[in-house]
């Protein structure tokens, strides 16, 4: 790539001029080409506070990216139910199920690779047997894909919505009636991007019933279903009601170190015999907690 500074770009700093004009890529990953001498004028390899001229012509080679790949890392991991076909992991609150957002280690996926070194591979080298998320600081069971026919099967299941999963919730605000259906459609919020909303016309169809378990003076505990797998679809349909989770600061409620979200239930049928499973996670101690200083 060659660019010819302007005027008005004289005496900025190389790693800002080119920022500037190759905003697709981060300063950090410029500054790396930079230093790499991948950045030339006349032939000269520049640093990155080198001042531009106008009119000079520079030169500019992009360094490949290395092809990323999920590292096995020696982490512990609670197996709930295993057959040749699947895996079950009671994962817990603050574990990110595969890398990304700056996430690279730690994640379930390099726990999983550690301990199985063998998993599907349909989704791709950064989430090998992912077949379905839960988010960062939700707790419970997820399964995992051993091979390739395995997750497709799985992946079926879910798709046709014959998988069930049943949550446990607890939510700012007494709900009065015993059960509900929530199905506005979750689309990307315009404004904040890390956020979904129910707020908008367009989205994607969801689906998520509730039943009250138990209710305290401020709060009610509720066992959720979800028909569908939106992003942060728990989260958004109770919030849209005015009942958002606790600690999900994110939807409204005051910050915990964790939400009050965990994935209590999952039936679904194996890919290895056929019949259906039901693996269940205990509700962690942090949760147990708090329903006992609510009901003090």
């Amino acid at each position: 790539m060659t660019f010819l500074p302007a005027v008005t770009d004289a005496g900025k700093r190389l790693d800002h001029y080119l920022q500037e004009v190759l905003p697709q890529y981060s300063r950090a990953r410029l500054q790396e080409w930079i230093k790499a001498g991948n950045v030339t004028a006349d032939g000269r390899a520049l640093k990155p506070s080198y001042a531009v001229r106008a009119a000079e012509q520079l030169e500019v080679t992009p360094l490949e990216l290395p092809q990323l790949r999920a590292e096995a890392e020696d982490i512990p991991l609670d197996v709930l139910y295993e057959d040749p076909s699947v895996i079950a992991i009671n994962k817990p609150a603050g574990m990110v199920v595969h890398a990304g957002n700056g996430n690279h280690t730690g994640t379930l996926v390099n726990a999983l690779i550690h301990r199985f070194q063998t998993l599907s591979k349909l989704g791709g080298d950064m989430r090998p047997g992912i077949v379905h998320r839960l988010d960062r600081y939700t707790s419970g069971v997820i399964l995992v894909a051993r091979d390739d026919a395995s997750h497709r099967h799985l992946a079926d299941q879910f798709a046709g919505r014959s998988v069930t999963k049943i949550y446990l919730a607890l939510v700012h605000g007494v709900i009065k009636t015993d059960e509900g259906r929530i199905t506005k459609p979750i689309a990307r919020d315009p404004i904040h991007r890390t956020k979904m909303t129910s707020r908008l016309a367009s989205g994607r169809s969801a689906l998520t019933d509730y039943r009250v378990l138990r209710r305290f003076e401020k709060h009610t505990l509720l066992e959720v279903t979800i028909g569908t797998g939106r992003t942060h679809q728990i989260r958004v349909h109770l919030s849209s009601i005015g009942h958002p989770v606790v600690g999900d600061s994110l939807y409204g409620a005051p910050a915990l170190p964790r939400f009050f979200l965990h994935a209590h239930r999952i039936t679904f049928t194996s890919p290895a015999h056929g019949e259906l499973v039901t693996v269940e996670s205990a509700l962690p101690p942090e949760l147990n907690v708090i329903i006992d200083s609510l009901a003090c």
